[in-house]
């Protein structure tokens, strides 16, 4: 009977727990006792968060006021930059520019190489502002011509390529000199312009398109020049030539003569001539620096 007695189980209720079917201890006493001892002196029962360093930062009143102060220095850089950069160089107006469509492309890359065949070359106006290029075709536009450009560097790498002559430095430097030609021929422009004093609604940004047109021809010389030789080279380019030629002598006609003739000047006028010798000096450059920036990528 001793030996039964020590076997005899001691109840689970002996070893402090509540409940004899009851899986684990209660511990929820302890656990409220811990989180009491972290509670703030608010009372609200919420553990007190340590504050952050950043946290710190924003609630101190100086650190608000140089934000403050930042911030409007931001804006008013800013707006200074964007007034003098409208100043010198129109962003706002570079839309218009690049507001074409594949129709408008296509049309306007036939008038580069058939000019003979259009009649009417007037800009279509709207409420005194010429309409977007994709509903005109006679309207100047900067997308064909940075293609253009981007083409024709590609189209001469292509070209020194195939003679073993490539490099990115010989390829930078035909970059450069289309650019360079190209800012050279603005700024001649311009200054003529000034000299003869010439009221005329003909942009910068209209003058880079104009000039830019050029390059079309370019690409057509070299491709055909890389397929046929010399032969299909120098057809090609003179055809391109004579088109661009006429083209810009139907267009800025209209934008150096036109004004003009609004003015009153004769026709046989001494300020009269000296327009009609700077749109022929334009247009006759046009195909003079197609060959000149072409005729080495060709052998």
């Amino acid at each position: 009977m001793p030996a039964l007695a020590s076997k005899r189980r001691i109840p689970v209720s002996h070893l402090g727990m509540a409940d004899p079917h009851q899986l684990f201890d209660d511990t929820s006493s302890a656990q409220s006792q811990g989180y009491g001892a972290q509670r703030g002196p608010s009372g609200l029962g919420y553990p007190t968060a340590s504050a952050s360093p950043q946290a710190a930062f924003l609630a101190d009143p100086v650190s608000n006021m140089a934000m403050a102060y930042g911030s409007s220095l931001a804006a008013q850089g800013k707006e200074l930059v964007d007034k003098n950069i409208d100043r010198f160089i129109p962003v706002t107006k570079l839309k218009y520019y690049f507001a074409v469509d594949t129709l408008y492309v296509g049309k306007k890359l036939g008038l580069l190489f058939f000019p003979y065949l259009h009649q009417d070359w007037e800009v279509q106006y709207q409420q005194d502002t010429p309409v977007a290029p994709r509903f005109d075709v006679n309207a100047p536009d900067l997308y064909i011509p940075a293609m253009a450009f981007i083409t024709y560097v590609l189209v001469a790498g292509l070209a020194l390529g195939t003679q073993d002559r490539f490099s990115p430095d010989l390829l930078g430097l035909q970059a450069s000199s289309a650019l360079a030609w190209l800012t050279l021929e603005v700024l001649a422009i311009l200054l003529s312009l000034y000299l003869i004093t010439v009221n005329t609604d003909l942009t910068t940004i209209d003058l880079v398109a104009f000039l830019g047109y050029k390059y079309v021809g370019m690409i057509g010389g070299i491709l055909m020049g890389l397929l046929f030789g010399k032969i299909g080279y120098y057809l090609v380019l003179g055809w391109c030539c004579m088109s661009i030629f006429v083209f810009m002598i139907r267009t800025l006609r209209l934008k150096i003569l036109a004004e003009a003739a609004a003015e009153g000047v004769p026709v046989r006028g001494a300020r009269n001539q000296l327009r009609m010798y700077l749109t022929m000096a334009v247009a006759a450059a046009q195909p003079l620096l197609m060959y000149w920036l072409t005729f080495h990528l060709v052998r």
